[in-house]
């Protein structure tokens, strides 16, 4: 059986914009963005935030979570936070192929992960491939720093701020640059 667009889009095929599915993604994404100038707009409380955010990622978050607005995604249902995770303002989470951030994760200001990229070919260059990225436990993402598809941050590591990150980060280590490189290891 074949399985549906989102199935094939989280699992990395080369989803098409001439997919004879991709309006189900257009409608998903409209959906988002509806929920995300909501939550942009005006004050809201911390419980009000924490409800629209489930609503935009059709799981309901902890209580200890926390996001700063304004935040912006292109998709949201494939976001899971942990609990005591912090999100500050300006964040971008492209999530087609999966965010997963466990718990005692900080992201600062202005991060970006994204999971969607474009194939190489000039042919194919307007269609989308996908792969997940996953923030371990007590990770802390540095500002304005980019975690690009299919990337895991290792447990109690630490992104540097501004930094481009390409590959796997192991455990209890920090990384800096553009592209990131391992700088220090972390003692416990």
């Amino acid at each position: 059986m074949n399985q549906d667009i989102f199935a094939r889009d989280r699992a990395g095929e080369v989803i098409s914009l001439r997919d004879p599915e991709f309006h189900k993604m257009a409608d998903a994404i409209e959906r988002a963005q509806k929920l995300i100038a909501e939550l942009n707009t005006g004050y809201h409380n911390k419980n009000k935030v924490r409800e629209l955010f489930s609503q935009l990622t059709g799981s309901k978050v902890d209580d200890t979570f926390e996001l700063l607005p304004p935040f912006y995604t292109d998709y949201g249902q494939n976001i899971r936070v942990g609990k005591e995770v912090f999100i500050n303002q300006g964040c971008t989470f492209m999530d087609r192929g999966g965010i997963t951030i466990e718990d005692n994760v900080l992201i600062a200001p202005k991060v970006n992960l994204v999971t969607i990229n474009h194939p190489i070919s000039p042919a194919q260059r307007r269609s989308t491939v996908s792969k997940q990225i996953i923030i371990k436990k007590g990770a802390w993402i540095g500002i304005a720093a980019t975690i690009m598809p299919g990337v895991t941050v290792g447990e109690n590591s630490i992104v540097s701020a501004g930094a481009v990150v390409t590959k796997d980060v192991p455990d209890h280590t920090i990384v800096a640059g553009v592209p990131a490189k391992i700088i220090k290891t972390i003692e416990e």
